[in-house]
């Protein structure tokens, strides 16, 4: 789902209530919105789903994925070791999650997923994890992605390596479950 301004005519079918509704609501302030070129409202995704919770509002199906919850990315081309990690996060009940099998799908995953945080396994064949954390690091907004780098190989170099990329922590496979899942509480504490 793209990240578009909505028009008032969305949000009053998403809350069911009269398009006249929706303009009081954003004369009076309580929904913020920004005026186009053309003279109309229009609301940002992030701003109508804060007047949703602040009025404790149902968030309409369309956009749970959008409500807060932390996004995570797992990248491993190991796909029972990614099963597993989205197994353990799912127990949580507070991330939106994806797998990627190889770096080049993960690339595409994170310019449409645009995750909070990437369990990036380093050795992958064809884009290994070094090269996906550069293309993170490098992309637009891809600075605020924390990346936690996972590997049975890693040595004190790799390690240094990918964390002068910008990886946030190393971990060593096999790992222990809640020391990851403390790590990524850490780095992206849930959202209130």
């Amino acid at each position: 789902m793209e990240d578009r301004p909505l028009t008032t005519g969305e949000i009053a079918k998403y809350c069911h209530v009269s398009h006249r509704a929706v303009l009081k609501w954003v004369t009076s302030g309580k929904l913020k919105s920004f005026r186009t070129p053309g003279n109309h409202n229009r609301v940002s995704l992030k701003e109508f789903l804060d007047f949703l919770k602040q009025y404790n509002m149902p968030i309409p199906s369309k956009f749970k994925d959008f409500s807060g919850q932390r996004k995570v990315l797992i990248v491993d081309d190991d796909k029972n070791m990614a099963n597993s990690i989205k197994r353990l996060l799912v127990q949580e009940n507070q991330y939106i999650i994806d797998i990627a099998y190889d770096g080049f799908d993960a690339g595409r995953k994170i310019v449409w997923m645009r995750p909070d945080l990437v369990v990036l396994d380093i050795r992958m064949p064809g884009l290994d994890g070094y090269e996906v954390a550069r293309r993170i690091k490098e992309s637009e907004g891809g600075k605020d992605i924390k990346i936690i780098a996972i590997s049975a190989f890693f040595d004190q170099d790799g390690k240094e390596k990918i964390k002068q990329i910008g990886a946030d922590y190393c971990l060593d496979k096999p790992f222990n479950q809640q020391a990851l899942i403390d790590k990524i509480k850490e780095l992206v504490p849930a959202e209130t």
